[in-house]
């Protein structure tokens, strides 16, 4: 009597098969496995999370209170999970996920009495004032950075502030506003300092006069009068070169920057405005 071949016989392909279904099974079973948290209950999950934030370990606490959102979406602590998970994955640099979870909150609760806080740390995301060690350093500020960023942060603080005026979060939202302009200014200056320093004289006019136009109280209008003035000074423009350099005098009567060249520096650093 004939015997029936088997499906997993000597034949190689057969055990190379055999071989991959078994590992595919195995890896199925391990991504399919529950962490703890999937049995706790709602308010054993916001302790825990609780518990991560106290001892800043951000990046656990923003899972937890991410998991417990999702799981619980109109629960008690729903709201405040989305709040607390936006604030933990800023503090631990996640600033993407920081800024979906804030996001989703501002958007689902119009109507919260915490909205002045969620517009206020969506600002602190944005604005992202922690330079790393490597920015302390070389004592890099917000002015060489991404401007997109500062002008959103901005919208931010300017909605706390507008919106909000008695909120406790509005005085530390305008600081942040009045450097966020300082800084803008200070990274149009930057641009025209570049082009006048590559005799590129039309390009560094213009630009300055951006800094004039656009930010008229930030402590950059003195160098971008100056730059305006040199730039003139440089295309053969006499007359308004001198009337430029009128209005810098009036001004800026004790700026030594028309001798030197140099603008003294006296604004504080950003740390200085609200570490009062």
């Amino acid at each position: 009597m004939q015997k029936k071949p088997t499906f997993f016989s000597n034949n190689p392909l057969s055990l190379l098969l055999l071989v991959v279904m078994a590992a595919l099974l195995l890896s199925a079973c391990a991504d399919g496995q529950k962490d703890d948290t999937d049995i706790w209950s709602e308010t054993k999950l916001y302790s825990e999370a609780t518990a991560k934030l106290n001892d800043a370990d951000f990046a656990k606490c923003g899972k937890y209170f991410e998991k417990l959102e999702a799981r619980f979406p109109f629960g008690p602590y729903s709201q405040q999970a989305q709040i607390n998970a936006a604030y933990c994955y800023w503090k631990a640099q996640e600033q993407a996920q920081a800024l979906v979870a804030i996001d989703r909150f501002i958007k689902l609760h119009q109507g919260s009495p915490n909205l002045d806080y969620g517009y206020y740390l969506k600002g602190l995301i944005t604005f992202n004032d922690d330079l790393g060690w490597l920015g302390k350093f070389t004592g890099q500020d917000l002015s060489e950075r991404d401007p997109q960023a500062a002008k959103d942060a901005f919208e931010s603080f300017k909605v706390v502030v507008e919106r909000f005026p008695n909120s406790k979060y509005a005085p530390d939202a305008l600081d942040r506003m009045r450097y966020i302009v300082n800084s803008l200014a200070e990274a149009d200056v930057i641009v025209a300092r570049y082009y006048y320093q590559r005799g590129a004289y039309l390009a560094s006019a213009n630009r300055a006069q951006l800094v004039i136009r656009d930010y008229d109280r930030a402590p950059a209008v003195e160098e971008a009068l100056y730059i305006l003035y040199k730039s003139y000074e440089k295309l053969g423009m006499v007359e308004l070169s001198n009337d430029t350099a009128r209005v810098f005098k009036l001004n800026f009567p004790d700026s030594p920057m028309l001798e030197t060249g140099q603008r003294v520096i006296k604004e504080r650093k950003w740390w200085q405005f609200w570490n009062k």
